[in-house]
């Protein structure tokens, strides 16, 4: 796959990409057809290892774009989290592939929002919400989280047909840990100065292999996307410039379609090296193979940072060492519209950041319209400047 140093590299990597997108739609086709279950997922807490483990394809479901919102603002409040929206709105007007290829959805107790709109989803398509726990304290959480994701299990053999063995746990449990470790090592490409990687061209190859039914694919397209981007071929050159400004995104998740702050921080000249989301690094994670396979899923995936744990030493903790790592100049806090949770953790992820490195955060609150675009802009011109 290698280009050499061509500065057409990144087109090579999404020529790639796309090819491998399309044919992932026929190879779930032709996986159904043969009598594998495919289940989605709207949330990081839900372990896929368990759908992995009962030979199902894991399908990630949450909506980041504009187009289906309207539909849903007819059920739903139009003063709701966009992902929520856009989520139901691919539902219900039947536009979305991996809703439909879906046998059961899975969701969690992650917001209210979520768990709410979880119960008109049912109505759709069996709907599965697992009960989260509020908080990460392990002799009060732990237990009820480990009895949640046994119930789990129990409804995904009863959903495939297929006895989830604790070889095949394993199994899966290794499959996924090779996965992450790929997203990781491509993540951590932009620890070099200058970023080897747009933020803009890291969104969208984490994106689409997200959606992988082959999951052998997404791992080589990953590891080949590391090789290649050593050399800096990747990018053009005139983007190789080490006196980039280098921005660290973090809080709520990002994908295709709701990306438009990476692109303004990218047409400001300059790059957004790290994200600290549920779409990037909340992922660089390994799950314990030496442990009991259903006590590690659980203490791993109910460590995970997110604002809805209360409290979340997790999130400062991984900034951390995120910022000193990948040598950020400037960290901005996005917030989706109505996200309660992130919004008022935006305060004391400011303060943190002020405190630890001396550096002041931005804090955006937006949802997935255009509509802000140049107040946005504006905004992101005058944080820049400041750095």
């Amino acid at each position: 796959m290698s280009t050499n140093g061509d500065p057409l590299g990144s087109r090579a990597v999404l020529n790639r990409l796309q090819r491998i997108t399309e044919e992932n739609l026929l190879d779930i086709e032709r996986l159904k057809a043969g009598g594998r279950a495919a289940i989605g997922f709207y949330c990081l807490y839900s372990p896929t290892e368990l759908a992995v483990a009962a030979d199902a394809i894991p399908l990630p479901l949450c909506g980041t774009r504009n187009d289906p919102i309207a539909t849903a603002e007819e059920m739903l409040p139009r003063n709701l989290c966009p992902l929520i929206k856009s989520s139901f709105g691919f539902a219900v007007t039947d536009t979305c592939p991996f809703f439909r290829f879906s046998d059961i959805i899975v969701g969690d107790t992650t917001c209210d929002g979520k768990k709410k709109m979880f119960e008109l989803l049912n109505r759709y398509k069996t709907t599965h919400v697992l009960q989260l726990p509020q908080s990460q304290d392990a002799t009060v959480a732990l237990s009820q989280w480990r009895h949640e994701l046994s119930r789990f299990k129990a409804i995904i053999e009863a959903q495939t047909g297929v006895t989830i063995t604790e070889e095949r746990l394993r199994a899966a449990i290794d499959l996924m840990n090779r996965e992450r470790r790929s997203r990781k090592a491509i993540m951590d490409l932009n620890q070099a100065r200058p970023a080897p990687l747009s933020g803009s061209l890291l969104i969208e190859i984490l994106f689409k292999v997200g959606f992988l039914a082959d999951k052998e694919k997404g791992i080589a397209l990953m590891d080949a996307v590391v090789a290649d981007a050593v050399d800096g071929c990747l990018r053009a050159p005139g983007e190789r410039h080490a006196n980039r400004k280098r921005i660290l995104i973090t809080g709520v998740p990002i994908g295709l379609g709701s990306d438009k702050i990476v692109k303004i921080v990218e047409q400001c000249g300059a790059d957004v090296v790290a994200f600290e989301n549920c779409a990037g690094y909340k992922q660089a994670f390994v799950v314990d193979a030496e442990k009991d396979p259903m006590d590690a899923l659980a203490e791993q995936y109910l460590a995970t940072p997110c604002s809805v744990m209360s409290p979340n030493p997790g999130r400062f903790a991984l900034l951390e060492q995120m910022i000193a790592d990948f040598a950020v100049d400037g960290v901005i806090d996005l917030t989706w519209q109505a996200c309660h949770t992130y919004n008022i953790e935006a305060y004391s992820i400011d303060a943190f950041v002020q405190e630890r490195f001396g550096m002041p955060s931005l804090h955006l609150e937006t949802d997935y319209a255009e509509s802000d675009t140049e107040q946005l802009r504006v905004r992101v011109e005058a944080y820049l400047e400041m750095l």
